[in-house]
């Protein structure tokens, strides 16, 4: 069976969002760190941010059943039919991840 591998490319920070909303100093998200990997089927990893879980979720479950992002209406999009890349909805600091289909 197919399983994906996700791994952070990016911790991103929108500084004048958070000056403007935010009540606290902000950094960019704790929970990662860039390099990070994590392998999984359709269940959450050990020690996955539960948000960022629920935003990318779809991503996974679509590359788990033999969908992809780069053909039929989304032909041009990925470059390889094996992966997406795809972030967290935290508008202040979002997280982005790239989801790998790995195994058979």
């Amino acid at each position: 069976m197919s399983r994906c591998r996700i791994t952070v490319i990016q911790r991103t920070l929108n500084p004048e969002l958070a000056e403007e909303y935010c009540t606290n100093r902000v950094s960019p998200c704790e929970c990662f760190h860039e390099g990070q990997e994590f392998v999984c089927g359709l269940d959450k990893p050990e020690g996955f941010c539960d948000w960022a879980w629920r935003d990318i979720h779809p991503f996974i479950a679509v590359m788990l059943t033999g969908g992809n992002f780069s053909h039929g209406i989304f032909e041009g999009w990925m470059k390889d039919e094996n992966t997406m890349i795809a972030c967290c909805s935290d508008g202040i600091r979002p997280v982005v991840f790239r989801i790998e289909r790995i195994g058979d």
